[in-house]
């Protein structure tokens, strides 16, 4: 989602919004001694919002449809504090949506303006909701969102490992667990919608945004979308939000995950087959096994169109294949875009009437195309039942979110709920469960004695990844070390490279540490290690090299999968020692550290893993937590490989000269510091017909001498289809724990959902046939059956 973004000319939103004749409204009008219908809480929503409709001027119902970012400046004094007195001046026709008042002034990094604490966000957000909905004309409440992709984007929030990370945990029901404080962290300073989580399939790693998806597998990635909007929403399929939750937007239809080139925002060079068999699956999850109330268009084109304009797949697919009934809200300025970058639009107007025509709902963040549709009304170029139909979806996410009701919130309630002992133990549980072992010669665990040169560029700062948040305490591993061992051991630091000049993800200027200081921090780490007994080295990213590229000027992608900057150098020097290593990896994508991984002694995978990650990674280090994690991408082993994913067709990689197909880490890999045995799937049946189900049962038993966890996983292959299908599928996993000696079984049900295709009419079915059923524990260890699906 775009942060910042150039301003179009000198349009602003304060010479669109006063351009349309404006109607002064300074307060509520005298009771007539008739409640309005939309006032009554026991009316049906429907009803509700049929009355209040009816009674809305077009100025008020283009209020409700866009929102308030930059130009919030203009409603605060030089403290940055509300002043009521510009509101009815500014905003005559009342506010549908505010972004972000958690932020201080707008599109700012909150290392430039810190942000809002909960008793300030509180505060400003039951101020303007006390003028909305006591000064307005009708006294419509305001709807407020934040970002909480991997916990609140905000000032005192709890910090969870990334997106990426979260999906290594291979754990929907911890994934849960994680939301429901996001969610409750965010309602209490009385916000009910929140712009998360993203389900995109990640394709290209060189694209900057992988890290805030599940991974590469449309399963893997469906389920784990469910679990979060359960967490973020609750349970079911009910529309109404729950106190203490907020109401979730799936992020981005479509196609956003394999863009050109692996440029943000590039056009998705895909086809129909491709969106229904790998991109549409998590979002048609998500709409039709939860209450899922917003959905956010994605900013790329698919097949000419971009999706912000593409009726097909925001009519057609999403409401009337999946039943979606809820809002779908604009990418930040994409409507814009199809002006400014699409060149579909010659100008805001053309640009406000595709979107509407297809079917966006809101303009975020600032309304700046949509402020332009009054105009286009009056004149005869809009109709104005298109514009009815975005307010009727904006207005029911307040009716069902009770705002009507109870718009405010607790200072104190926030305060006291906001990373609190309980949310910071889980911020560590998760850490702990992402934590994947890629590689152990027998130097982990780790012994707490003798001496440890900790080194590198992420190991005394806890980096936190894109949409970061500010939690009161982060913890480095740095940190975590030497808690964990204390004066058991000596430790030593050096820094060893620095990746970028900067590490603020919001700075817009990107520049690689100087080549010459990295050389003198290289020796200087070297000195460190030499009389060191073991090295634990951190290599990876900053939140700079490797983010969303928002902008021209605010890039993120990068052509290479390398380490960047002289981190390979810093390996070898060390290397040249002769001292075991044990590499952490802490970054936003995939890196092909090919040398490295046949030179090192041990490789942890951490991702970004929020704010007790140092903790997270000295329990694993030390062996007081047994690793269990397990790669939701396939790693490359470099970038000619791409795109490189496991469930590829048939045809696809027979070779090349000189080098191998072959990755670097499969999907779905992750060792363990025990030793697990799979048995063969077992079949409940052998033949099933089309509308049929089998269980599939495998055994599991934990053959060493430490308690750990393993994660089974399920794969099917269409041995022969009238279209070609992937050499396999994931279509089910479990994640379980087993001390030494146990042995437990784990049971699949395999049915026409897993068996599905769509054939060469675009039909869905089910295709009598072989079918291969492979279980294991990653996607290239797997044993095998067969079952025979008949007519």
């Amino acid at each position: 989602m775009i942060r910042f973004r150039k301003l179009l000319g000198a349009v602003s939103l304060l010479t669109l919004t006063v351009a349309t004749p404006a109607v002064p409204v300074l307060a509520a009008p005298a009771s007539t001694g008739a409640r309005p219908l939309y006032k009554d809480a026991s009316a049906p929503i429907e009803s509700r919002v049929d009355d209040l409709l009816s009674r809305m001027t077009l100025e008020e119902k283009i209020a409700q449809i866009t929102a308030v970012w930059t130009d919030k400046v203009k409603i605060f004094d030089e403290r940055l504090q509300l002043d009521p007195s510009k509101l009815a001046q500014i905003f005559p026709h009342g506010m549908g949506q505010f972004t972000r008042p958690s932020d201080a002034k707008g599109a700012y990094s909150p290392r430039e303006v810190p942000g809002r604490n909960p008793r300030q966000t509180v505060a400003l957000v039951n101020a303007l909701q006390r003028w909305a909905t006591t000064r307005t004309r009708l006294g419509i409440p305001i709807l407020f969102h934040e970002e909480g992709l991997h916990g609140y984007a905000a000032v005192g929030a709890t910090s969870f490992p990334q997106s990426i990370a979260l999906a290594s945990s291979w754990d929907p029901d911890m994934l849960r667990e994680v939301n429901a404080v996001i969610a409750r962290e965010i309602r209490s300073r009385g916000v009910s919608l929140v712009l998360s989580p993203v389900v995109d399939i990640a394709r290209d790693p060189r694209w900057g945004r992988i890290e805030e998806t599940y991974g590469e597998d449309p399963y893997l990635v469906g389920e784990m979308g469910v679990a979060a909007v359960e967490g973020l929403q609750g349970k079911g399929r009910s529309r109404l939000l729950p106190p203490g939750k907020v109401f979730a937007t799936l992020k981005h239809l479509t196609g956003h995950g394999q863009p050109e080139s692996g440029t943000n925002v590039g056009p998705a060079p895909v086809s129909e087959r491709e969106l229904r068999e790998n991109f549409f699956p998590p979002f048609e999850q998500v709409v039709k096994r939860t209450g899922i109330e917003a959905v956010m268009a994605s900013y790329n084109e698919i097949d000419g169109v971009p999706s912000h304009a593409n009726r097909w797949l925001l009519r057609d697919v999403l409401r009337g294949e999946w039943g979606f009934r809820g809002a779908v809200v604009s990418d930040y300025s994409a409507i814009d875009q199809l002006m400014s970058i699409h060149h579909i639009a010659g100008d805001l107007e053309q640009a406000a009437g595709r979107a509407l025509d297809a079917g966006v709902d809101a303009d975020l963040p600032d309304g700046l195309s949509y402020a332009t549709l009054g105009r286009q009304v009056r004149e005869g170029r809009i109709s104005e039942a298109l514009v009815d139909r975005a307010v009727r979806r904006m207005l029911e996410l307040k009716f069902r979110a009770g705002l009507f009701e109870n718009p405010y919130a607790d200072a104190t309630a926030s305060e006291k709920i906001t990373n609190n002992a309980q949310a910071r133990a889980l911020a560590l549980k998760a850490a702990q469960r992402s934590i994947t072992l890629l590689k152990n010669d027998g130097m982990l665990p780790l012994k707490p004695e003798g001496s440890i040169a900790v080194i590198g560029p992420s190991a005394a700062v806890a980096r936190l990844g894109g949409y970061y948040g500010q939690p009161p305490h982060s913890v480095s591993i740095l940190e975590g070390i030497r808690a964990k061992v204390g004066t058991r051991a000596k430790i030593v630091f050096a820094q060893g490279v620095r990746i970028t000049e900067n590490d603020d993800w919001w700075a817009d200027k990107v520049v690689r540490s100087d080549p010459a200081e990295n050389r003198r921090l290289i020796a200087q780490a070297v000195e460190a290690a030499r009389h060191a007994d073991r090295i634990v080295l951190t290599l990876g990213d900053t939140e700079q090299s490797s983010r969303e590229g928002w902008a021209d000027n605010h890039l993120g992608d990068r052509p290479s999968l390398d380490l960047v900057g002289e981190q390979q150098d810093l390996f070898d020097a060390l290397k040249a020692l002769g001292k075991p290593i044990a590499v952490v990896l802490i970054n936003g994508r995939p890196a092909s550290t090919v040398k490295v991984s046949e030179q090192a002694d041990a490789i942890l995978e951490g991702w970004y893993l929020g704010e007790q990650g140092g903790h997270a990674v000295a329990d694993v280090l030390f062996g007081d937590v047994n690793p269990g994690g397990k790669l939701p991408v396939t790693i490359p082993r470099s970038a000619g490989q791409l795109p490189m994913f496991y469930n590829a067709k048939p045809s696809a990689r027979r070779g090349y000269l000189f080098d191998t197909t072959d990755p670097l880490y499969p999907f779905g890999f992750g060792l363990s510091y025990t030793s697990f045995d799979l048995s063969a799937p077992r079949l409940s049946t052998a033949k099933i017909g089309v509308g049929g189900t089998a269980s599939v049962s495998v055994d599991v038993r934990n053959g060493g001498l430490r308690e750990g966890d393993e994660v089974v996983q399920l794969y099917v292959r269409d041995k022969v289809s009238s279209v070609t299908r992937p050499i396999k599928e994931l279509k089910g996993f479990q994640r379980v724990t087993l001390k030494p000696g146990e042995v437990r079984t784990v049971t699949f049900t395999v049915g026409p959902e897993a068996l599905r295709m769509w054939n060469d009419h675009m039909d869905r079915v089910v295709e009598p046939g072989d079918f291969e059923i492979m279980t294991g524990n990653s996607s290239v260890a797997l044993k095998s059956a067969t079952l025979t699906v008949v007519p």
